[in-house]
């Protein structure tokens, strides 16, 4: 009774999180770059609840449309160009979630600009573009952060605990998956191929992440790598290319200390029956010499999640939704990402971080299977920047 009373109280406060009491400190201003329907989960609730952090402006390409959001969400300023909010000297911050091939050019205006950039996974749709974005920032002194929410939350980092305290021993296999059913729509911009589209860049770059951190070690080669592709259909009228489009992949790596990685990622996992979606697949298992870890839902573990330890005969379940002095039980992964990205901005110590050597590592590992499979590294921005 208790898990459930427990898991309706964090969902209630999730919906609808308790506003923060001011402080004397001046609020980081945000301005987010597109109406994506990500926005409010990932940011636009979080900063409900922090102290230090509002949003003030959006941008669309249509003012109306960014009007129409603004007054959603109670947003201050609106502007009908993502250059107008970059303009804006009163935006101390920029979320970046537009379409993947848009990363690069908008995250590195917004360097330029100098502004701290909270960016939409994955970085961007080649690795030299990350290293890129991550080069301009360390000249403008300002944070970029790939926003691998997951890793924030303190189930995460209680996963990472159990594997380092060498409870399972040494690692030899790590499984990650996310799949999802019935939620992408004919002509999703994740199946449109020029907007860096596929399986691999949307879901995979979270189980490719999570292999990487779970297991400790790095993709040194792509052993097998499958795929199935969207249809024509599927992608809308008038797309191009959507035969290089990945709906779902399953790919294995050789890694660094010996283990065997797989990842499984899927856009749309057919219906049951051609008529019931599947569960989403969130899941995770470490697998060492001396024992196991297995995960329900790494992804959202506010929601629900269950840490499943199997070692020396025995076995324990174990659940985590707050470090011992950081957060509360409905704080969700992007709450907790907000938190240490808030920090980061005004110099003080973070709980976690995913750097620039993390994401260049992951879009590397990204482009690794592209080429393995045949399908081709997305395109590179046709954006230059400035001399």
């Amino acid at each position: 009774m208790s898990s459930i009373l427990g898991f309706v109280s964090r969902n209630r406060s999730i919906i609808n999180p308790p506003e923060a009491k001011p402080t004397d400190s001046t609020p980081l201003r945000f301005g987010i770059l597109g109406a994506a329907n990500i926005a409010p989960d990932a940011l636009i609730k979080p900063v409900k609840s922090h102290p230090e952090a509002v949003v003030y402006a959006v941008a669309a390409r249509s003012k109306d449309r960014a009007a129409a959001f603004a007054k959603t969400h109670r947003i201050e300023k609106v502007y009908g160009s993502y250059q107008e909010l970059l303009d804006d000297p009163n935006v101390d911050c920029i979320y970046n979630p537009l379409p993947n091939g848009l990363h690069y050019e908008w995250t590195m205006k917004a360097l330029a600009a100098g502004k701290h950039v909270l960016l939409e996974k994955p970085a961007s749709n080649t690795a030299e573009e990350a290293r890129a974005m991550f080069e301009l920032a360390e000249q403008k002194n300002v944070v970029l952060l790939e926003a691998f929410h997951y890793r924030f939350h303190p189930a995460a980092a209680r996963i990472k605990e159990i594997v380092e305290s060498g409870e399972i021993g040494q690692v030899k296999a790590v499984k990650t998956s996310l799949k999802v059913s019935g939620f992408m729509k004919a002509g999703d911009i994740r199946y449109n191929y020029a907007l860096g589209g596929g399986a691999l860049m949307d879901m995979g770059c979270y189980t490719i992440n999570a292999m990487r951190h779970f297991s400790g070690q790095e993709p040194t080669s792509v052993t097998s790598a499958t795929h199935q592709l969207v249809t024509k259909a599927l992608a809308g009228p008038g797309v191009a290319d959507f035969e290089r489009v990945d709906k779902s992949a399953d790919v294995t790596f050789a890694l660094s200390g010996g283990a065997v990685g797989t990842i499984s990622c899927d856009l749309d996992m057919p219906a049951r029956l051609g008529l019931i979606p599947k569960l989403p697949d969130l899941n995770a298992t470490i697998t060492g010499d001396k024992g196991e870890i297995k995960v329900v839902n790494y992804i959202m573990p506010t929601l629900y999640h269950s840490i499943t330890v199997k070692s020396g005969g025995k076995e324990r379940v174990e659940k985590v939704y707050k470090f011992p002095n950081l957060g509360e039980p409905w704080w969700t992964t992007y709450r907790y990402q907000l938190e240490a990205f808030v920090n980061k901005v005004k110099g003080r110590p973070v709980h976690h971080w995913v750097d620039k050597e993390n994401t260049v590592k992951n879009m590397e590992a990204i482009e690794s299977v592209y080429v393995k499979n045949g399908l081709g590294v997305r395109p590179k921005s046709d954006w230059v920047p400035p001399q």
